[in-house]
């Protein structure tokens, strides 16, 4: 039986799919998807844009209550993609990125 692989995350991952919008910081990517799941500190999304790994990436979402202390929160987080998958399909591509920072945006009264 092969050795499991050892854990890489720092946070345990909530399994949700969530809107997101993406924007590169080189400007060659504006495009939106979806994420799989999410922690504080990682995300893995689906896009039906080519990303690159390494690619710098500025990207807004709602945060689920679990992940923000009871309330859903807009957020605007830095990240580093750190992964890239092919979707079986081809329909797709799988993201999976590490936030280096994550800013709650202000609410806009309605």
């Amino acid at each position: 039986m092969p050795d499991a692989k050892p854990e890489r995350r720092g946070r345990e991952r909530l399994s949700v799919r969530l809107p997101v919008s993406i924007k590169s910081y080189q400007g060659k990517v504006q495009t939106t998807g979806h994420t799989r799941d999410l922690s504080t500190n990682g995300i893995f999304l689906y896009t039906d844009s080519q990303i690159t790994a390494g690619s710098e990436l500025e990207m807004v979402l709602i945060l689920p209550p679990e992940l923000t202390s009871g309330e859903k929160r807009w957020v605007c987080c830095r990240a580093s993609v750190v992964r890239i998958e092919d979707s079986e399909d081809g329909s797709d591509f799988g993201v999976a990125a590490s936030i280096r920072s994550m800013d709650v945006l202000p609410e806009i009264p309605g």
